[in-house]
């Protein structure tokens, strides 16, 4: 076991070095600067180079990345070139937003993700089964934003159900939760219908319909279990990757959280503040997988013999 995870470790931070270098390099390389996006092109040229070089963007390259990775050593992530405050204070800033959004998306779309699943699995090829499916496969299909703009219209602005946009009260969250939830329920739908089909026909199941097992007990008791292993690693994933920030939803909806952050960063090429957002999200998402591993170490049997 702590071989498995001292492997599994080192496999992730080989990653996680590699995308920070990629990431610096791919900043430095697009066109532009910040301080350009700070003062505006319209400012004299020695004002610019002033700025620049206040900013330290003068220097080299290699000097810039080595002072990064100095300052990743000790925990500090930069501070921001456009709001001129540190990069790490700003991100705990807004991280409880998306981890409000995060729990009740993941609320939404495991519940339902995994209840059509059952269903579906249980009543294959009727209707109850097609009408879940339907419901998965636009969920997974649809783009983000248009069922964004879709709930908005129908729902907020119609029927006046849900409030368009906004964040600070519980209802507030329900339309980007469907948004986020819907999707990844699709997902999760989809993957546990097929593993429960496959292990309904299995073997093992024969000694509990000889006890005298009734089929939803069989169902629920046996069958899922061993079918929800592929499925739990969709569900870390899903979880690392909202805790990253949903860009395109937190965007509509105008949730200040990672997602927003990270617009912002982007639309200002504030270089920290982009490399913290994309450390963060990569991180939680490599940790995301290291989890998933281990639970998979820990539950099936299989895995540790091999």
């Amino acid at each position: 076991m702590l071989n498995y995870v001292f492997r599994r470790t080192a496999q992730s931070l080989v990653v996680i070095i590699l995308i920070i270098i990629t990431t610096f390099i791919l900043m430095n390389v697009i066109p532009g600067n910040a301080a350009t996006a700070m003062i505006g092109k319209k400012t004299n040229i020695q004002v610019q180079e002033r700025v620049v070089k206040e900013l330290g963007l003068d220097k080299p390259v290699k000097e810039r990345f080595a002072n990064y990775i100095k300052d990743l050593f000790k925990g500090d992530l930069g501070k921001s070139i456009i709001m001129n405050r540190p990069v790490k204070d700003m991100i705990f800033e807004v991280f409880p937003n998306t981890l409000k959004l995060t729990a009740t998306s993941i609320l939404f779309s495991w519940t339902f993700g995994v209840f059509s699943g059952l269903i579906s699995a249980k009543y294959r090829n009727k209707f109850v089964d097609k009408l879940f499916s339907t419901i998965s496969i636009l969920g997974i299909s649809a783009p983000t934003f248009w069922i964004a703009i879709l709930l908005q219209y129908s729902l907020a602005y119609k029927l006046k159900l849900f409030p368009i946009s906004g964040f600070g009260q519980f209802k507030q969250l329900i339309l980007p939760s469907i948004v986020l939830g819907w999707s990844m329920a699709g997902e999760i739908s989809r993957l546990l219908r097929a593993n429960l089909l496959e292990n309904m026909e299995s073997d093992f199941l024969d000694l509990a319909r000889i006890k005298g097992r009734g089929k939803w007990s069989i169902l629920i008791f046996h069958t899922l279990k061993i079918s929800m292993l592929p499925v739990i690693t969709i569900m870390i994933l899903q979880l690392a990757s909202l805790l990253g920030g949903a860009m395109i939803t937190e965007s509509i909806f105008g949730i200040p959280g990672i997602g927003t952050l990270s617009i912002s960063a982007l639309t200002n090429r504030d270089l920290p503040l982009i490399q913290g957002t994309v450390l963060l999200g990569s991180f939680l998402i490599i940790f995301g997988n290291f989890i998933s591993d281990i639970l998979y170490f820990l539950i099936d049997p299989r895995i540790r013999l091999r």
